[in-house]
């Protein structure tokens, strides 16, 4: 009798031992397919984050050009402008801009011309706030001539449905300045 409960005790430590030993290895299984699938997770977090940085990229791109859109005639508008402004005995040298403001260098044969091309400015739809930067007497082939400098802001404009529009106070347009053919 203590052969067969001693017998018996092992067969029940060889079935305890066998059924721990499958679900052991049923869970070692388990975690190995959720290993597998932790790694595959990470690889598509991984796509995802390059595809959001892509994404943030194409925006950040998007942006620059939807910035830059409603001002692409800009220069071209700023080019009309100092074509007509300029009155008779006035002569353009440099035009140099820097963000919405341009500054603008010439010779006029008199004061009083400087001070219509800035009154000219003023009345411009497109430009805004002439300030005198420098007005000094100098000689052109042994002339008496005023080389100045004038600094005037571009306005910007937005479109509004049916056309331009200042994003400043509006100001009536100016009729267009005769040209002239003696412009420098």
């Amino acid at each position: 009798m203590a052969a067969a409960m001693a017998l018996m005790g092992v067969g029940v430590v060889v079935l305890v031992h066998g059924s721990l030993s499958q679900k052991i290895d049923t869970q070692l299984s388990r975690n190995q397919y959720l290993d597998s699938e932790i790694a595959a997770l990470d690889k598509q977090i991984d796509e995802i984050k390059k595809l959001k940085e892509q994404t943030q990229s194409l925006l950040a791109r998007k942006k620059v050009v939807e910035a830059l859109q409603p001002n692409r005639t800009e220069a071209v508008r700023l080019l009309d402008q100092l074509v007509r402004q300029p009155p008779e005995g006035l002569h353009l040298k440099a035009i140099k801009q820097s963000g919405d403001i341009v500054n603008v260098q010439g010779y006029a044969t008199s004061n009083a011309s400087v001070s219509t091309l800035m009154r000219n400015f003023e009345a411009s739809p497109w430009l805004e706030s002439p300030q005198l930067v420098e007005i000094k007497a100098s000689k052109l082939n042994d002339s008496p001539i005023s080389e100045f400098s004038v600094n005037v802001k571009i306005t910007r404009t937005h479109q509004d449905g049916g056309g331009d529009a200042k994003t400043t106070a509006s100001r009536p347009s100016a009729p267009p300045a005769p040209s002239h053919s003696n412009k420098g």
